[in-house]
């Protein structure tokens, strides 16, 4: 069993008004693991806490708020049970935190990885509330995930793993409290399991997660929502440094979903993509890759190396190559202080979550290095699964052309709202998101308390 700790917390959200306030202590649950040395692994949460500070100092918010907005609301860590094909019984770690609901329900991804723990989630959960402010979405935080390596487990058994997580946080969940979606390693289909399951119990209940098959209420555009976030933002900042998207010359660390995405959409726009790679190691060739070839080339190999005609190369070599632009997509930490140094784009677009550390963040700074923060450039997921609730609420379906005007909207306006802050404070695009966050939340909070 899970050790549990006391800690006082001066306040909590009241759970009916799902924002309200009152004090109560917060039980905190913490597996065994969780105190087992976690190697290079970074601690996220104190990189957000981090990150939010700096903002809410230079915003002077009030110390009040500033606790509001930071202590997460709930936390649930749940042990499930498997019985895996060979017959024996292996019992999994999950999580689900919701950080904040005050300007809307709880939403957040659920991830599946071998290095999924508490502090990573919370970590998660708090960006998704400042990123659904972003993006004016009315929406709160929150995150999932599963300590497992799904890439060594049977179709049964993620299903099984699925439906068991669904079980113990069903009572955390609904259509107006949290809707998960997919996030690292899960995908429409895992939605549709936990759609399933969840309707088991509650009936037909399409809206309580996005990200589904289309055809069981999934919308149209959602699978490439946030690579083409990411382009849209990396455009509008190509055109307010006046550089020229079609000479500028690209790196894309990670080839899932959202790099793939944001490299083929990239590439319909002109840019010159010299680089990609996936967990297995990355190719480069100069003057170009042939995107949609290096697509098909994936999807029949399960890796961009060995692509004909490329230079195979690390994913460390990737970070370091002499591009304009680099776009980390893969998971969290990959630019550091260790080779922020040796980063020689002029621009970095953090197309995952936490790619750059706080001290990378610093030296990157001082070089004149653009960064591109993560809670606005992959705002497009999040958005598009608004679009996808707002659908199953109405019992409607937008057309592909409807979803992406409203998307390039949305973003453009997210844009536009942090660049303002950037340019009218003189503070890093960072620093800016996080103030057009921060006012944002606070002033729902001071509104309901």
């Amino acid at each position: 069993m899970p050790s549990t700790t006391l800690q006082p917390v001066h306040v909590k959200r009241n759970e009916k008004n799902n924002g309200a306030c009152h004090a109560s202590p917060r039980v905190e649950s913490k597996p065994p693991h969780e105190t087992l040395p976690t190697g290079h692994h970074p601690n996220f949460n104190r990189i957000t806490d981090e990150q939010f500070t700096k903002a809410a100092e230079h915003m002077k918010l009030e110390s009040e708020i500033q606790m509001l907005l930071r202590t997460p609301y709930r936390e649930l860590v749940v042990q499930i049970p498997v019985r895996m094909d060979d017959g024996h019984l292996e019992l999994f770690h999950g999580y689900r935190v919701q950080h904040n609901a005050v300007r809307g329900p709880y939403k957040g991804g659920l991830r599946f990885h071998p290095e999924v723990d508490l502090n990573e989630v919370r970590s998660l959960a708090a960006l998704m509330t400042w990123k659904t402010a972003i993006v004016d979405v009315p929406f709160g935080g929150a995150k999932g995930g599963i300590t497992c390596d799904p890439t060594k487990m049977s179709r049964r058994e993620l299903q099984t793993l699925t439906r068991g997580f669904t079980q113990k946080i069903d009572l955390a969940l609904g259509v107006y409290r949290d809707i998960p979606a997919p996030d690292v390693n899960t995908n429409a289909q895992v939605m549709a399991w936990i759609m399933d399951e969840y309707g088991k119990k509650h009936g037909y209940t399409p809206a309580i997660v996005t990200g589904k098959p289309v055809n069981l209420g999934g919308s149209l555009g959602r699978e490439e929502a946030t690579g083409r976030g990411t382009m849209i933002i990396t455009r509008e900042v190509c055109k307010s440094m006046k550089r020229d998207l079609r000479k500028s010359t690209f790196a894309i660390q990670g080839f899932g979903n959202v790099g793939s995405w944001a490299a083929r959409l990239l590439a319909e726009q002109g840019a010159q993509i010299v680089a990609v790679s996936d967990v297995k190691g990355g190719i480069f060739k100069e003057g170009g890759l042939d995107i949609p070839a290096v697509v098909e080339h994936f999807k029949q190999t399960g890796s961009v190396v060995g692509f004909k005609g490329a230079k195979d190369l690390t994913n460390e070599e990737l970070l370091v190559l002499d591009v304009d632009i680099l776009v980390p997509a893969a998971l969290g930490g990959s630019i550091d202080h260790h080779n922020a140094e040796a980063v020689q784009a002029e621009i970095i677009i953090e197309a995952a979550n936490s790619p750059v550390t706080p001290r990378a963040d610093e030296i990157l700074e001082r070089r004149g290095v653009t960064v591109v923060p993560d809670i606005l450039t992959n705002a497009g997921g999040v958005t598009v699964s608004y679009f996808e609730w707002v659908q199953n609420l109405q019992q409607v379906q937008w057309e592909l052309e409807q979803v992406n005007a409203q998307l390039e909207k949305k973003m453009v306006a997210a844009w536009n709202a942090v660049g303002s802050v950037h340019r009218d404070q003189k503070i890093p695009l960072r620093m800016a998101a996080y103030v057009v966050a921060l006012q944002r939340v606070a002033e729902a909070t001071r509104q309901r308390c």
